[in-house]
C-alpha cells in the first residue's frame, strides 16, 4: 500500500471519529433537552390539573 493511500485512509478514519464524537455530544445535548422538556410538560400538566380541580370545586359549590 502506498504511503499516499495510507495517509488518505488515516485522514478518513480521523474525520469519521471526529464526526462520531460530535454526534455523541449532540445526542447527549438532545437527551438533556428532552429530559428538561418532559419535566416542564409534567409541571404544566400538574398545574393544569390543579386548575381543573379548582373549577370542579367552584362548580360543585355553585350547584349545591
Amino acid at each position: 500500500m502506498s504511503i499516499e493511500l495510507f495517509n488518505q485512509l488515516e485522514q478518513k478514519v480521523t474525520s469519521a471519529v471526529e464526526a462520531l464524537e460530535l454526534m455523541r455530544m449532540e445526542a447527549e445535548e438532545l437527551r438533556e433537552e428532552n429530559a428538561r422538556l418532559k419535566q416542564e410538560r409534567e409541571e404544566w400538566e400538574r398545574r393544569l390539573s390543579s386548575l381543573l380541580g379548582k373549577f370542579d370545586e367552584v362548580e360543585t359549590t355553585a350547584t349545591s
